[in-house]
């Protein structure tokens, strides 16, 4: 039987700390930035790090949530050798990137792809692929490529959401995830600036309360 429950990403992670902070409190994937330009970026031996650390802390039988690297128009050569290298599960292509780039990258990594989109910036058809997540659909920031903040077009999301396996990211936060996600139903959401105590540092109180708050519409 297909897991319907809402899914929880928590993305920017740069430290143990955090992360492991966002595996006990149920997040079902964790991100990882490497973008340089990001305040939340990290380099491979950091991501790698952290993602062992996680996983030989995860109590036995619990799996560790899906670890997903984060990339800005990086080669596919760069991806898969990132992703092979700190053991990551998912690439997040979160660039530019060509529906002929994101076709080769599925093929390549077997699956384990999905891509990123601005709301309302270029039509979702050629993007939205077969895995699951199909799609992440960001706020529709002209000189950012995430993390601004902003909240992504609820219309556009909507629709996007019930032809989709969505995840909505954009301007989340503890107090309007719930409402968020009753109003567009996505399959998941993201989240990295929603839940920080300053870029790249994120506040623990703050993810334990967007991540209950993100589970607490499947109960109702």
């Amino acid at each position: 039987m297909e897991d319907v429950t809402l899914k929880v990403k928590i993305c920017g992670n740069t430290n143990v700390d955090d992360a492991l902070c966002a595996a006990e409190a149920g997040a079902d994937m964790l991100g990882f930035i490497f973008y340089p330009k990001s305040p939340r970026s990290v380099d491979v031996p950091t991501a790698k790090a952290i993602v062992s650390a996680i996983r030989q802390a995860m109590p036995a039988g619990q799996p560790a949530p899906r670890m997903v690297g984060v990339f800005v128009n990086a080669s596919l050569a760069t991806i898969s050798a990132t992703l092979a290298e700190a053991n990551l599960d998912w690439a997040q292509l979160h660039g530019d990137e060509s529906p002929d780039m994101l076709r080769q990258a599925f093929a390549a990594l077997q699956g384990r792809v999905y891509k990123a989109l601005k709301a309302g910036a270029v039509a979702v058809d050629d993007y939205v692929l077969t895995s699951t997540p199909a799609l992440l659909l960001d706020a529709n920031h002209p000189n950012l490529y995430g993390g601004s903040g902003l909240r992504a077009d609820a219309t556009i999301a909507g629709q996007v959401a019930r032809r989709c396996n969505l995840l909505l990211a954009g301007g989340l936060t503890p107090d309007n995830v719930n409402e968020a996600i009753r109003a567009i139903r996505p399959w998941g959401v993201d989240v990295a600036s929603g839940v920080e105590a300053s870029p790249g540092r994120k506040d623990h109180a703050k993810l334990r309360a967007f991540v209950k708050a993100a589970k607490r519409v499947n109960s109702g």
